[in-house]
């Protein structure tokens, strides 16, 4: 194998932590590295990490080490090829954005309300987890419309399965913990298809080519997708916004411009840093000479960064014209599902807040940043305002 050194002094605590400057080295000079700590190559340049995403047939998720499917079978996220059609398909229709607008735009504002109007009076919150998470929780526990399970009930579940999917992309045996939480969502999947519920979307798949644990474990994708995306998406782009006061006036000046500056925020940080693939076969990518069998991990975050496609990119600019070119929400035929769905709640979210709120600005008192190896996003947000 040809040396890496740069691959070989990355840690996953630095990747963890603040990865941009050494994605950046990468990029430069190892675009496809092998990064000893994680047993597997790390892509970094984007228009290599387009290859890899694009080809399934070369890289695929149809693995057994893959993470998720550890924990809960096999899903659209963990197939590839007819099988990925077959699981997907039956779900497409509600997140089409014209289904999206019609089908949530309504509940996503009375809750994005109500959660709003909770907060007002305090004059100060941590609002990823009053406002962010509760949003793309309740949302998700709309969409899926599980029978007695709410949004309490659907959050310790994620929290859990997160937990587990975690530890194994780390290294660690999962707790228990994991499985026992996907055991109750699997019998909450059962019931409500058993009372045929006309609101949730896992009743129509049932009806479709999924038989019931097939419906199971997509449910628990969407669950996991759902809320952990959309939260990361609202608290990240709030923290860029309000990192940026420049930047925050040209939004409230302007809010034309919240999506572009969503956009912006997920290339800068996207909520899932890395996706994960396994080759088919022995082949050259980039200067890497990759077997069979080895893990080929995409680095989101190090090709949202490419300076050759993002010019300055690490520079937050609301107005950059191409900040839609990110790869927030990975590419091919495992893009996500849910993207249309987490950027009108985000939409909706930064409205709410920026609109109601007034002189909102980030608490000195308790910094924060994003952290994390597969997920990122602050493990706190705490704002003041008026």
């Amino acid at each position: 194998m040809i040396a890496f050194p740069l691959g070989a002094a990355t840690t996953p605590a630095e990747l963890a932590g603040d990865p941009h400057p050494r994605l950046a080295e990468l990029r430069a000079h190892e675009p496809v590295s092998w990064l000893p700590k994680l047993n597997g190559w790390l892509v970094t340049r984007r228009d290599l990490a387009l290859d890899v995403m694009r080809d399934a047939e070369t890289f695929t998720v149809d693995d057994p080490r893959f993470s998720t499917a550890r924990i809960v079978g096999p899903s659209m996220l963990s197939l590839d090829g007819d099988e990925h059609t077959r699981h997907r398909e039956p779900f497409t229709a509600p997140f089409r954005p014209r289904a999206v607008r019609d089908g949530f735009a309504e509940f996503i504002e009375r809750e994005t309300d109500r959660l709003v109007t909770g907060l007002e009076a305090a004059g100060a919150a941590e609002l990823r987890r009053a406002f962010a998470g509760p949003l793309a929780v309740a949302v998700v526990t709309e969409a899926l419309g599980l029978v007695d399970a709410g949004t309490d009930t659907v959050l310790a579940w994620y929290d859990a399965i997160v937990r587990s999917v975690s530890d194994i992309t780390e290294g660690r045996p999962a707790e228990p913990a994991g499985p026992e939480a996907y055991a109750q969502l699997r019998r909450a999947v059962e019931a409500t298809v058993a009372q045929g519920a006309d609101s949730s979307l896992l009743t129509s798949a049932a009806a479709g080519r999924l038989a019931l644990p097939e419906v199971a474990s997509n449910a628990a994708v969407l669950m996991f997708g759902g809320i952990e995306t959309t939260e990361a998406m609202i608290t990240n782009a709030l923290l860029h916004l309000l990192r940026h006061p420049d930047q925050l006036a040209l939004v409230q000046a302007d809010f034309a411009l919240l999506d572009n500056a969503i956009e912006e925020s997920l290339r800068l940080e996207p909520g899932a840093a890395v996706v994960d693939r396994y080759a088919t076969r022995d082949l050259t990518l980039g200067p890497a000479a990759i077997r069979r069998g080895d893990l080929v991990t995409v680095s989101l975050t190090g090709a949202n960064r490419d300076p050759a496609v993002f010019p300055d990119p690490d520079r937050f600019d609301v107005r950059r014209p191409n900040a839609r070119l990110q790869l927030a929400f990975a590419h091919g035929p495992h893009y996500c599902l849910a993207a249309h769905l987490a950027r009108l709640e985000t939409r909706i979210a930064l409205r709410h807040l920026l609109d109601r709120l007034p002189a909102l600005r980030l608490d000195p008192d308790h910094p924060t940043a994003p952290h994390g190896l597969v997920f990122r996003k602050p493990p706190t947000l705490h704002v003041l305002w008026g």
